[in-house]
């Protein structure tokens, strides 16, 4: 065993001495030590079940003869952070996340590990460190919000919180039904009931075979999710048994099988970071050519919030993510999960009980998938966008540029009715190093919509967009204005001209005038420099390489 190196031999009487103040017998010294990384908070709603999946969880790996050691793992909330110096944080954790992991589980010598996550960077955080350390692992995601419900509708975070609060700025509601909304929208533990990034990332970690199936959608506070949790720790020791590791479950074509089931849902378009980041920490080549090309020729089969009606719950009645896969077999790769299955064993078994929520491919929502890539003079390195949230009306569009250096200032202009129809709003000294952290754009865009503006005002940024996000919101444009890339030298009143049918986005400037314009430009301070956020800045990479460190 690996945990040998710590606990074998007559030079390792000073670690057993230290093992066995921990409550360990000569009996338990002998068993594999399995850590359990938990991001149990009582910050988040999506983690604070968290402790009751921690119980079974080592009652799975006790029952499989192993010894659980349980270390935490920081947990933000991207909704709580959003809209001010928070939202800095939750890029930046996904990696110290990672580190955590590798910190760990190295200076241990643990023989595998169980990760317990559920919200938006630590899932993607803990696959990294997991494909980075490679030793047996499996991750548990613990589960979708239910939907909130009021005066006999069902209600979801974004559309009745930040679309709300615009809608009563508006006037369009009154302020007791805002209040209404507020309370009753998230009704208890689980992450946030649409297709948004921590669901996404929950589905396509066991697409990716990461998660033992039916674990993607299962629902908080459920028992299934139990059940879940106690098979997760009990896998866990056949994995380091047969030594399965991540890199072996981790591979190009599972990591295309999740784009596949990205585009077919229509998930956030953070999975394009994500993706790549864990792609790039198990040694796996992949670019944003490659999400374009799949998003071509998978079509869009499932109208979840945001972009749709439907919420993750509906999506686990309908059969979960085995129903999915069943749907997708034709665009899928046959590869192996955690649980020892294959993809097309998986899907072959699985039922689909709702053909309006997982819909034959003749009667697809859209005929692409959920994410395009556009380039263009603004976005030379590329830039994305969640077209599966775009109106027909707004897929081809050209607008006057309202230019802004920060978040805060354009929400100012949105909320005093100060952007208008035909607009773009361009949101730019927001990417990787710039923000830094790469914000989530999720209060301008809801309050775009919020303002009945979502079929005429398009919004673009180097900064990122909520899972949450819909609409013509363009984000990850690389290279990010303080790299010096063109979305720095744009001026109010240029023309913006979006084509996501044609994958283009562009300034109407000459390359003489875009020339001209940067001959007078110069890099900005950055705006945080001093802690771990300074830090981040000088090390982080561009959009387009999945923000991740030097």
């Amino acid at each position: 065993m690996r945990s040998d190196k710590t606990k074998r031999g007559l030079e390792r009487v000073p670690h057993r001495a230290l093992l066995h103040a921990t409550g360990l017998s000569r009996k338990d010294l002998g068993r594999p030590f399995i850590g359990v990384a938990t991001s149990f908070t009582d910050l988040i709603p999506g983690h604070v079940g968290m402790r009751d999946l921690e119980r079974f969880i080592e009652r799975g790996i006790c029952y499989g003869q192993g010894v659980p050691f349980f270390f935490g793992v920081p947990g933000i909330c991207d909704g709580i952070a959003m809209g001010h110096l928070g939202m800095c944080y939750p890029m930046a954790l996904r990696e110290i996340v990672a580190d955590i992991i590798e910190t760990v589980c190295n200076a241990h010598q643990l023989d595998g590990i169980v990760c317990l996550t559920n919200c938006d960077k630590i899932t993607p955080g803990m696959l990294m460190g997991v494909a980075r350390l490679n030793i047996p692992a499996i991750i548990v995601t613990a589960g979708p919000m239910l939907g909130g419900r009021w005066n006999k509708r069902k209600l979801a975070f974004v559309h009745d919180t930040y679309e709300g609060m615009a809608r009563a700025k508006k006037g369009d509601i009154s302020m007791q039904e805002l209040s209404c909304l507020e309370i009753e929208a998230c009704p208890g533990q689980g992450s946030c009931q649409g297709l948004y990034t921590a669901n996404t990332m929950a589905c396509l970690t066991e697409t990716m075979g990461m998660s033992i199936p039916g674990c993607g959608t299962a629902l908080a506070g459920s028992a299934k999710k139990r059940r879940i949790a106690e098979a997760s720790g009990e896998r866990i020791m056949e994995l380091v048994e047969k030594d399965i590791k991540p890199r072996d479950i981790i591979t190009k074509k599972s990591l295309e099988n999740a784009i596949v089931v990205d585009m077919g849902l229509g998930g956030s378009s953070n999975t394009v970071l994500h993706l790549m980041a864990i792609a790039h920490e198990a040694g796996i080549k992949l670019d944003l050519k490659t999400f374009d090309k799949i998003s071509k020729s998978v079509p869009h089969i499932s109208n979840i919030e945001p972009a749709g009606t439907y919420l993750m719950e509906d999506i686990e009645y309908a059969g979960g993510i085995p129903a999915v896969l069943k749907r997708l077999k034709p665009k899928l790769n046959n590869v192996l999960n955690v649980n020892g299955q294959k993809t097309f064993d998986i899907a072959d078994k699985a039922v689909i009980y709702d053909e309006d929520i997982i819909r034959p491919f003749n009667k697809a929502y859209h005929k692409q998938g959920g994410i395009a890539v556009l380039y263009g003079n603004i976005a030379p390195n590329g830039a994305v966008v969640k077209q599966s949230g775009v109106s027909k009306k707004m897929m081809k569009f050209s607008g006057r540029a309202r230019v802004f250096n920060r978040e805060e200032e354009a929400m100012k202009a949105i909320m005093n009715k100060k952007v208008k129809s035909g607009d773009v709003v361009v949101i730019r000294y927001e990417g990787p190093a710039g923000g830094p952290g790469m914000r989530e754009m999720l209060a301008p865009t809801a309050s775009i919509v919020g303002m009945g503006l979502a079929d005429s005002v398009a919004l673009i940024t180097d900064g990122r967009f909520s899972g949450g996000t819909k609409g013509p919101c363009i984000g990850h444009i690389s290279p990010e204005a303080s790299a010096g890339g063109p979305i720095a030298i744009l001026r109010e009143g240029d023309v913006i001209e979006i084509d996501i049918p044609n994958r283009k986005l562009n300034a109407k400037l000459s390359n003489q005038e875009i020339t001209k314009r940067f001959k007078n430009w110069k890099p900005v301070e950055p705006k945080i420099k001093t802690g771990y956020l300074s830090r981040y800045t000088r090390l982080v990479t561009s959009a387009d390489k999945g923000a991740v460190l030097k």
